[in-house]
């Protein structure tokens, strides 16, 4: 399979999905064009992602779960720009995917192999969370 065929969509192109309830992550993720990019930077990657503030700052804050640094936003383009030239050219392709979360959405605006990546460190993040949740519970 390739990265592209695991990667979610835009919740409007699966009727299955729950719409975006927050109205600030669909204006930023549906705006005209004047979408603030916000920057995450997790270990080596730096990932442009569109969404309201609070729903950057929890998926930021399940990616930090996969990393003994610290999992931190940008709300400016980082100094030296983005490495990854595809990443760099991504968010001007005109369907990214977004992950849900709670009743906003994030999108991921980076090249595949990025992306594949960066969901990869969110679904870990939910299981550590989960773990550190569920111990503490018992």
């Amino acid at each position: 399979m390739s990265p592209d065929e695991s990667l979610p969509g835009r919740p409007d192109d699966h009727p299955d999905q729950p719409p975006i309830q927050c109205p600030d992550c669909e204006s930023a993720l549906h705006g005209d064009g004047d979408q603030r990019l916000t920057f995450l930077l997790l270990d080596q990657h730096t990932i442009p992602l569109l969404a309201c503030d609070e729903h950057l700052a929890q998926f930021a804050t399940v990616c930090g779960y996969t990393t003994s640094d610290t999992a931190t936003l940008l709300d400016h383009r980082p100094a030296g720009g983005l490495a990854c030239p595809s990443c760099h050219l991504a968010p001007n392709r005109p369907q990214q995917p977004v992950v849900p979360i709670q009743d906003g959405a994030v999108g991921v605006l980076a090249c595949p192999e990025h992306q594949a990546t960066i969901f990869e460190r969110f679904q870990q993040g939910l299981a550590t969370k989960h773990q550190l949740t569920a111990s503490l519970d018992t």
